[in-house]
């Protein structure tokens, strides 16, 4: 067993991803959106519907047959074991080379229904144990999963250090073409998609209030029959980053997690939060200049899991960053969210 070039890996995953997006796109134009979208099962993580399965039935057969060869590796994802399965089988856990994160499918609400796309997320890091976390992570990959009127989905990907990669592939020819993704340079949201995202019931109130109080400090009041700022509650945090990084979104941030003192207050509870696995390949964001902080300004950083609750805050370059931050801490501060 050895340790294999980034490059290498970043390939092999690529592969994995296409072949899951591949079934995934046979399996939604052979069925039905009701049985697409019937409850598979529950786990402590999220909500499993009959399209998850498609995905996950194959994610650990596809990285034994790309990894177990010539390597080692712990795979984490929704629908494994608890902890992560090894491999090749056997094999003492703090052995393996690597520890691996995945979501084979990030946005099933949405894909499942034909709406919007999905993305199969993958972030890879050196395996200490219990003890990796997303600041971990060398290397990232996400390959979109298109509704079936798409005829390109992209697939990004970056090794750390060394920026960042795309390219568009044509679902019928399978043809790749290299693409450029370029995060906007607007020093403004006036006139460009911002937003909180606040797409389940629980806490929306308190989210629209932040984000309005926000909007309100940065660039005034609504004026009479204008509006200058624009919401897109894409529900996958991995197209979330594809919005930041594509040019067209220019602020996200979910707060989900840092609203659990304020619902309790209200007698209230917290309901589904993003996990680890979904922010795994906000790297690819990070080397295309594309700025994530936790709330209170941190590096995004949590435990390779499928349970971590994770907030986030997304900015599309440096000066919205410098101008938007202070701003945005300070009233959480306020509201008793930070």
């Amino acid at each position: 067993m050895k340790r294999l070039e980034p490059e290498v890996i970043a390939g092999r995953v690529r592969e994995i991803q296409s072949e899951i997006r591949d079934r995934v796109m046979a399996e939604i134009e052979a069925s039905t959106t009701e049985s697409l979208s019937r409850v598979a099962a529950e786990t402590a993580g999220d909500t499993i519907y009959a399209v998850d399965r498609v995905s996950e039935d194959a994610l650990r057969k596809l990285f034994e047959k790309h990894f177990a060869s010539d390597t080692s590796l712990v795979l984490v994802g929704e629908g494994l074991e608890e902890g992560g399965e090894v491999i090749p089988k056997g094999l003492n856990p703090e052995d393996a080379i690597y520890r691996v994160i995945v979501d084979p499918i990030d946005g099933t609400r949405g894909l499942m229904y034909d709406k919007r796309s999905a993305w199969i997320l993958t972030g890879v890091a050196e395996n200490r144990g219990a003890d990796t976390s997303l600041q971990d992570i060398f290397l990232a990959v996400q390959t979109e999963i298109p509704t079936t009127k798409q005829f390109r989905g992209d697939v990004l990907w970056a090794v750390r250090g060394k920026g960042a990669q795309a390219e568009g592939v044509n679902r019928f020819s399978g043809q790749a073409e290299a693409i450029t993704l370029r995060p906007s340079q607007a020093e403004t949201l006036e006139h460009g998609f911002a937003m909180i995202s606040r797409f389940f019931p629980g806490g929306k109130d308190v989210l629209a209030r932040v984000e309005e109080e926000l909007l309100e400090r940065l660039i005034g009041p609504v004026q009479p029959g204008k509006n200058r700022v624009f919401e897109d509650q894409y529900i996958c945090t991995g197209g979330q980053f594809y919005e930041l990084m594509a040019g067209h979104d220019r602020f996200n941030a979910d707060l989900r997690p840092n609203l659990e003192q304020v619902l309790q207050k209200q007698g209230k509870s917290l309901g589904l939060c993003c996990h680890p696995y979904d922010v795994c390949t906000e790297l690819i964001a990070r080397e295309m200049g594309v700025i994530v902080t936790d709330p209170a300004g941190n590096l995004l950083d949590a435990p390779l899991d499928t349970t971590s609750p994770v907030a986030w805050v997304g900015y599309a370059n440096k000066t919205l960053h410098t101008w938007i931050e202070p701003v945005f801490r300070d009233i959480l501060i306020e509201r008793g969210m930070l």
